[in-house]
């Protein structure tokens, strides 16, 4: 597996349409575990600009082929290139229970290169799209399951990622909150993000760019 080499990196631009980059490139990635292959020859592609969707059945191996992409889990044949800065959000909220939320936007912000007060105010603006009012008092332990999903959200939208992972990162959101995630999804495709979605949420496929399905018998490249 392969992040941001440069020759592969102009080959990958030159392969999509004028102003369209590709920004996540997937090829023949292959996992198993023990004797079961959860991922058969997966590939996925997706541009500046686009919105890709993974779906499948449980243990289809979603949340695998996005730590694969992400660069936190190694296929067993395979590679993915990725060109530009990366944002990834897991499926459980990976947030430090003894921080209180601002907290969270200056430790990760300053870590992707933003001043404390741009990475406070950023993390703040983003926490407003998903309809959540960060108080200065409470702690991570102490904030609702969808609130710190929209934690979750929000660490993975800083610093201004080129590439957006998501593995179903609006569990605990009520009907609101879940719409305004969307909202957020594709403002980022507007501003030229290349965003993977792990949903299960089916009503939004029409929506996106890409599907890609990894129910075993489907398994191959997203439509």
């Amino acid at each position: 597996m392969r992040y941001s080499a440069s020759a592969e990196q102009q080959l990958a631009r030159a392969s999509g349409p004028a102003g369209h980059d590709v920004l996540l490139q997937a090829r023949g990635i292959v996992k198993s575990y023990g004797r079961r292959r959860v991922l058969n020859g997966v590939d996925l592609t997706v541009r500046a600009g686009e919105v890709a969707a993974i779906v499948g059945s449980n243990g289809a191996g979603k949340s695998s082929m996005l730590k694969i992409c992400a660069g936190l889990l190694s296929p067993d044949a395979g590679r993915v290139i990725i060109t530009g800065r990366l944002g990834y959000c897991p499926q459980n909220a990976g947030v430090m229970g003894f921080l209180k939320p601002r907290e969270h936007f200056t430790l990760f912000g300053t870590g992707r290169g933003m001043s404390r007060g741009e990475a406070d105010r950023r993390g703040r603006e983003l926490a407003a799209g998903l309809d959540w009012s960060v108080d200065r008092a409470t702690l991570a332990k102490d904030l609702s399951g969808g609130t710190r999903q929209k934690l979750n959200v929000v660490l993975s939208a800083l610093g201004n990622p080129d590439v957006l992972l998501l593995d179903e990162p609006y569990q605990g959101f009520d009907r609101g909150s879940y719409l305004d995630f969307w909202q957020n999804v594709w403002r980022w495709r507007d501003e030229g993000k290349a965003i993977v979605v792990v949903t299960h949420m089916l009503n939004q496929l029409d929506q996106v760019n890409t599907v890609l399905d990894l129910t075993p018998a489907r398994q191959g490249a997203g439509r």
